[in-house]
């Protein structure tokens, strides 16, 4: 039977794990956050709080990774800990609404800065972000190094963007610019309460991705010690990126002219370079397209894990026969992404449903630990959570009241995410009959 090759180094997986978190939602969820906390203060806390939750979760998620280095990441964990169903449940999530969402969406957005740079009509945007779809699909094919090369270049051009940004806002920036409005902070505390959830949303899509390296634990060298570190290392290097970031812009932009953006980065940067919006929209293009570029890579290794186990269609586990990689997993995640992007027009619309999705298992995720930890003593534990129980309690009971907030806020968007797990029972059953 053929295998998947280990390929991925240590640098690579951590690559992934920055490449997968630092895309689009940098540039874009600022101003969505600054709408709903009108106050740096305020502003700088929910992006703080955000990082101690990826951090919080990437440790949590470490020890997983080590006792599990298997393709496959989060669903192993939820299969392992809950049963069939539940990895079987989050695979089909990810499949339906979270990953392929998501890549479509990116790639609308990179043929928007794309036409940005090199002007074109609507009609020539779709083919561009179809033609970006295919191009990473057929990367993707090939030896999984091939991806793990353009993933380190593109990352690495996207931090040394990012770099730029922060240091124009520290030094040619001022501190005036965060000055907060006093009746901002003399809300009522539920206001305030569910303001701050909403802005959570945004900054959790944001960091959303360290947990991308543990998908293709499979194909990395020496996953147990390898995967968990650069869970850990890439989470720890987003939150600093993130938190710089979010406060060269405020040394920017006043709050308000934040909230009022729709190229908060552009807009920033143009306020002391006259062709920064230009300069920006080539980062923003370079950002989206290395990060569509890791979700076409690391999905598709639940597809290919699922239909190993019996819990999705066969075929989806092939590997190919000359480059060792999962090849209709790849091409179905693509095909399913191309049509939603041709009846989509942005992932804005999804962005509250999608993280609601994406948390709920998450959140159950790291309840596994106590449950392993409880019924498997003697299992080998190469890593082990640091500041256990005290470090997934924080994870779980903050991600907890998250979706709870969102449930109650956006009952729509959070509802439509219920229903699509709910229609996904059918497919479980089905596939359950099929292994009897």
């Amino acid at each position: 039977m053929q295998r998947l090759r280990r390929d991925l180094s240590l640098y690579g997986l951590t690559m992934i794990a920055v490449g997968s978190c630092i895309g689009s939602g940098i540039f874009l969820t600022p101003s969505q956050v600054a709408s709903h906390l009108p106050s740096p203060a305020l502003i700088f806390t929910v992006w703080t709080v955000g990082g101690i939750i990826t951090l919080t979760g990437a440790l949590t998620f470490a020890e997983l990774g080590g006792m599990f280095p298997k393709a496959g990441g989060v669903y192993v964990y939820l299969k392992e800990g809950y049963g069939d169903l539940a990895g079987f449940m989050y695979g089909w999530a990810y499949f339906t609404v979270i990953n392929s969402g998501a890549l479509a969406a990116l790639s609308i957005a990179f043929a928007y800065y794309l036409s940005f740079i090199f002007p074109m009509s609507a009609a020539g945007q779709t083919i561009a972000a179809l033609t970006v779809i295919v191009l990473l699909t057929l990367i993707n094919i090939f030896r999984v190094k091939v991806v793990e090369l353009f993933t380190n270049i593109f990352t690495g051009l996207k931090l040394l963007g990012i770099a730029l940004v922060i240091l124009i806002g520290l030094m040619a920036g001022s501190a005036d610019t965060l000055q907060s409005d006093p009746e901002v902070l003399i809300k009522p505390a539920r206001n305030l309460w569910n303001a701050f959830g909403l802005a959570l949303v945004g900054v959790l899509w944001s960091y959303g991705g360290w947990q991308h390296t543990s998908y293709v634990s499979g194909e990395a060298r020496n996953a147990t010690r390898t995967v968990p570190l650069a869970m850990v290392t890439g989470a720890g290097i987003v939150t600093l990126v993130y938190i710089l970031t979010n406060l060269s812009i405020m040394y920017l932009l006043p709050v308000s002219a934040m909230a009022g953006s729709d190229s908060i980065a552009a807009d920033a940067v143009s306020t002391v370079l006259p062709n920064g919006g230009f300069l920006i929209a080539i980062l923003i293009a370079i950002s989206i397209l290395g990060t569509a570029l890791i979700y076409t890579l690391s999905a598709p290794r639940i597809y290919f894990a699922m239909a190993e186990d019996g819990l999705f269609f066969k075929q989806i586990a092939r590997v190919h026969p000359r480059y060792r990689t999962p090849v209709n997993a790849v091409l179905t995640q693509s095909g399913w992404a191309i049509l939603l992007l041709l009846f989509w027009g942005t992932f804005e619309e999804v962005i509250t449903y999608v993280t609601f999705t994406d948390w709920v298992f998450f959140t159950m995720t790291a309840f596994t630990i106590f449950l392993f930890r409880s019924r498997n003593r003697k299992v080998n534990r190469p890593v082990k959570t640091f500041g256990y129980p005290i470090t997934p309690l924080i994870f779980i009971i903050i991600s907890f009241l998250f979706v709870l907030n969102t449930l109650i806020e956006k009952p729509a968007q959070a509802g439509a995410g219920l229903v699509l797990l709910v229609l996904g029972l059918g497919f479980y059953w089905f596939f359950k009959r099929k292994q009897v």
